[in-house]
């Protein structure tokens, strides 16, 4: 068996890496820091590729298909994320032109091309990583909420695809609230409160994704908000989250 993962020189990624690898997955990782990924590689016990590839560029997502579509992948973890914070009008339109390139265009793209191999092997699975943010509006992190519910929708969609089509081909969304990785450090802010292990979440969602689960969503806590938040109107949940990107404090 073997598994592509994306963003995997940290965090969920790098840790969903570790526990394949403990499963017996050889491993084809990426990610923008090589030396990162050498480590993590020098790290494992299965047998390991190791490509460096920037996903905001959309392209390189094409590229990395091409150097990937002939080793029989069995798994596809499309984990590489960003986010950017702060009031719309004042963020960085290539920041954010940056993230839609990464959590949506070349996670698509990904998908599309790998879902299609998988369709004609009638076999594979696919494991997208969205966030409890794909649930909610994001004001004062805007793009990245509308990034992740797209994330949750196509996921939601292709699941119906593959139901109606009897295909053996599976698809899994994991939904995680804060978990303590390396994205709130790249954003520039710190938790409004304390984050999940990302270790117990990178296992947690492999063993659910075994198992065959379409929602994977780490700790009752954050399954019972997900829950109640579907009673919600929207517009009270984006004034909750508005408090909540409010009391982030910067670092």
């Amino acid at each position: 068996m073997t598994a592509l993962i994306t963003g995997a020189s940290t965090g969920i990624g790098r840790d969903m890496a570790v526990y394949l690898s403990e499963l017996g997955y050889d491993l084809i990782i990426t990610a923008r820091d090589r030396q990162k990924l050498l480590e993590l590689k020098s790290s494992l016990s299965t047998r390991v590729k190791v490509i460096v590839a920037d996903l905001s560029c959309s392209e390189n997502a094409v590229k990395l298909y091409n150097c990937c579509k002939h080793m029989n992948i069995d798994l596809l973890v499309n984990n590489a994320g960003l986010g950017v914070v702060g009031e719309f009008e004042k963020t960085s339109l290539e920041k954010e032109v940056e993230l839609i390139n990464v959590n949506v265009t070349s996670l698509h793209v990904l998908t599309k091309l790998f879902y299609k191999d998988f369709k004609k092997r009638n076999h594979g699975m696919i494991l997208n990583v969205a966030s409890s943010a794909a649930f909610y509006p994001g004001p004062l992190m805007a793009a990245y909420y509308a990034s992740k519910n797209y994330v949750l929708n196509l996921s939601q969609a292709l699941r119906r695809e593959i139901k109606n089509s009897k295909s053996k081909v599976r698809i899994s969304v994991l939904c995680p609230g804060p978990v303590a990785t390396q994205f709130n450090i790249r954003a520039g802010v710190t938790n409004s409160f304390k984050p999940a292990d990302s270790a117990s979440v990178a296992r947690y969602a492999i063993d659910e994704m075994l198992k065959g689960r379409f929602y994977i969503i780490p700790t009752l806590k954050m399954k019972l908000v997900l829950f109640g938040s579907s009673f919600i109107p929207a517009d009270i949940k984006s004034g909750m989250v508005y408090k909540i990107q409010k009391n982030k404090k910067p670092l």
